[in-house]
């Protein structure tokens, strides 16, 4: 019974070009890569094609990839789970399974530039292939206190202009000229990019 339960998990998961979206883990020639953009695509004389844009999940190196439009490929099981952000140990992040309460250590080149938006006891989804993590995954926006930016100035908000500012996770963002240190501002966690201030409540 036991043998059948493992034959079953080892066996590779297949699924059609068609079915691919975004988020999709593929695994290509032992390699693992995520689906971050997809078009289906008709030529004018010719088959349907699934073009891609795939993201390697260890190296985080981006390729174009073009598929035959109902090829069969093999995709990766994924398991994603809400996990809480603990704290950092030198280039280890330890996170806990808000179910279990099991702490996993996950290395700071998995992390990635999520690092930069996260603050401790911040709940992100952690994407694990057989109990390995892949990648983690943030809100697509979060609110961050600026710890030091230069003085505001005031009259500024129609030039358009920007400055450096830190955020308290150090990052260094750009930011309007009238944003002031100690200000909570919405910050992409994609692109880093200023999104609006946090007025008080």
């Amino acid at each position: 019974m036991i043998d059948a339960i493992h034959l079953e998990r080892d066996r590779p998961v297949v699924i059609s070009t068609n079915d691919i979206k975004n988020g999709t883990v593929l695994n290509l020639d032992g390699q693992l890569w995520t689906v971050i953009w997809f078009q289906h695509h008709k030529p004018g004389k010719g088959n349907t094609v699934v073009r891609t844009k795939l993201k390697h999940v260890l190296s985080g190196k981006v390729v174009d990839k073009t598929f035959n439009s109902d090829v069969k490929i093999e995709s990766a099981e994924v398991d994603r789970r809400d996990m809480q952000y603990l704290y950092q140990d030198g280039d280890v992040y330890v996170f806990m399974d808000e179910t279990t309460y099991e702490q996993l250590p996950i290395p700071s080149e998995v992390v990635g530039d999520a690092k930069d938006f996260m603050l401790e006891n911040q709940t992100a989804t952690v994407a694990l292939h057989e109990g390995n993590p892949l990648y983690i995954d943030l809100p697509a926006s979060v609110e961050l206190e600026i710890t030091y930016t230069e003085p505001g100035l005031q009259g500024d908000r129609s030039t358009g202009g920007t400055k450096p500012a830190t955020l308290e996770t150090g990052r260094e963002i750009q930011v309007p000229l009238f944003i002031t240190t100690g200000e909570k501002v919405k910050v992409d966690t994609r692109s880093g990019d200023y999104l609006g201030r946090i007025s008080e409540k």
